[in-house]
């Protein structure tokens, strides 16, 4: 009888210990959140040799509308981002010739847009230290955008700001008046830059750049491919031919091709030759045409030094998710073969995912 309550009991405790074992597990399941393993894909794929020409990455440290990108959205995706950059592939040390920026010879660059907010031009060296020690990691460059609003206008004190805090300045030229999105701007067309309609504000810009006596990075068009913003080829002549330039090559994507190679002469013209030029796509672009192609809006090697791209997980929780390195695979094999330039990951992030 006593043998009997000993087993019993024995059971008893053994099924507990199951049962306690297998909730544990669950919960441990449940803490390693969708956007935590986003994170942790973006940065096993970085090291695994798969994308040898990506030679730099800029998480985009921000939050708006539904969008939590915040890398610190969450205890779980935090210590994701912070693991992935915590190795050594992840440097912090940029490296210059002749004031352009060039790849690491071992390396990725590591970088961030540090929440300078929702206009995206709240410089201060307090949210560079912020984002900093939040990761645990120092930046090459921070990533700011100057926008154009009623007036062209080099932004002298957010680059001294960024360059007295140690750090790389990154201007984002954003041709817009406004942050109204998917429509053509008001003032700001591909053809009036062309026809040299603000050659007097560029020069002055480009004057501005020169005497800064620093190097700089800079990108015009972000995310060009994208219909969000007015620069896309849907705006500036879509799927046309016979009204601008080469008839065969679309207006849309030739007009955008022509306004930045304008801006980098004139930059060049006046002796701006501390900046290295970016030319910056989305991941997934839109609308999904024939005209809207990647390689057609390209300026050529001549005017650019480095490839960009966006790769953004869903940043509202009814989006589709993708990794991190499936989204790559789709647009890498683009890159690659526009250019032998080196590819820098300009904007990378995801929002928390129940």
């Amino acid at each position: 009888m006593i043998i009997n309550r000993i087993k019993t009991k024995i059971l008893f405790l053994v099924v507990i210990t199951i049962l306690f074992s297998c909730r544990t597990n669950v919960k441990e399941n449940l803490s390693i959140n969708k956007k935590a393993k986003w994170i942790k894909n973006a940065f096993e794929s970085l090291e695994s040799g798969n994308y040898p020409k990506i030679k730099a990455i800029s998480w985009w440290q921000e939050d708006f509308d539904n969008s939590y990108l915040k890398v610190n959205s969450s205890a779980e995706s935090l210590e994701a981002y912070k693991q992935g950059v915590h190795s050594s592939t992840f440097i912090t040390i940029a490296k210059f010739s002749l004031n352009k920026l060039i790849e690491p010879s071992v390396g990725i660059y590591h970088s961030a847009f540090p929440d300078f907010g929702g206009t995206e031009d709240v410089v201060t060296s307090k949210r560079i230290n912020d984002f900093e020690t939040l990761v645990q990691k120092e930046i090459v460059w921070a990533y700011f955008s100057n926008n154009w609003y009623d007036s062209i206008h080099f932004p002298a004190t957010e680059v001294a700001i960024i360059h007295n805090s140690g750090r790389v300045p990154f201007i984002r030229i954003m041709p817009r008046s406004n942050f109204d999105e998917g429509g053509p701007d008001p003032n700001y067309t591909m053809q009036k830059i062309i026809d040299g309609d603000y050659d007097s504000e560029l020069t002055q810009w480009a004057i501005d750049a020169k005497n800064t006596n620093i190097p700089l990075l800079a990108e015009f068009g972000t995310e060009v491919n994208g219909n969000w913003f007015p620069w896309n080829g849907q705006y500036n002549g879509a799927g046309e031919t016979t009204g601008y330039g080469d008839q065969n090559i679309y207006d849309g994507v030739e007009r955008f091709r022509d306004a930045y190679r304008h801006i980098i002469g004139i930059c060049n013209t006046n002796g701006a030759n501390n900046i290295t030029w970016f030319f910056h796509v989305d991941a997934y672009g839109a609308p999904d045409t024939e005209w809207n192609k990647i390689e057609d809006y390209y300026p050529g090697d001549d005017y650019i030094d480095w490839l960009g791209v966006s790769i953004y997980g869903p940043q509202e929780n009814d989006e589709e998710y993708l990794e991190f390195s499936k989204i790559l695979d789709n647009v890498y094999p683009t890159l690659t073969n526009l250019s032998k330039k080196p590819i820098a990951i300009l904007e990378f992030a995801i929002t928390e995912i129940e």
